[in-house]
């Protein structure tokens, strides 16, 4: 068994003492709840985000440059988009929910550089 010496502050300290004994089991299964967070995280963008299979939909049609510079998103995706924005500044978001954000904003930053080489290639 391997030895791990860390530094916490003395009130974490305090708190862990009576947990000594138990430590190692602890962070096993918090180590396995993160994993399983990630993995749960990774197979649900597409299904919390469904702005993602709009976007790749959309891609995947063909578009013209003419296309590709008109397009926005459908107004239930941007209002969607509103409503992570309102409960992120008013009472902060869920950890799924800021994955869906984050996920906004990926199609968004891809969808700029997208018009820009589509605006670029039509004139």
């Amino acid at each position: 068994m391997t030895t791990i010496t860390l530094e916490v502050p003395d009130e974490l300290a305090a708190r862990l003492d009576p947990l000594r004994d138990r430590l190692p089991e602890l962070l096993s299964k918090l180590l396995e709840s993160r994993q399983a967070d990630r993995e749960t995280e990774d197979s649900s963008d597409e299904i919390t985000a469904p702005v993602y299979q709009e976007v790749i939909d959309f891609l995947a049609s063909g578009p013209t440059p003419k296309q590709i510079i008109a397009f926005k998103i459908s107004p239930a995706a941007q209002e969607r988009l509103e409503e992570l924005l309102d409960k992120n500044r008013e009472e902060g978001l869920t950890q799924a929910e800021c994955a869906e954000l984050d996920v906004y904003e990926l199609v968004h930053n891809a969808m700029i550089l997208l018009k820009a080489r589509a605006r670029r290639n039509r004139s």
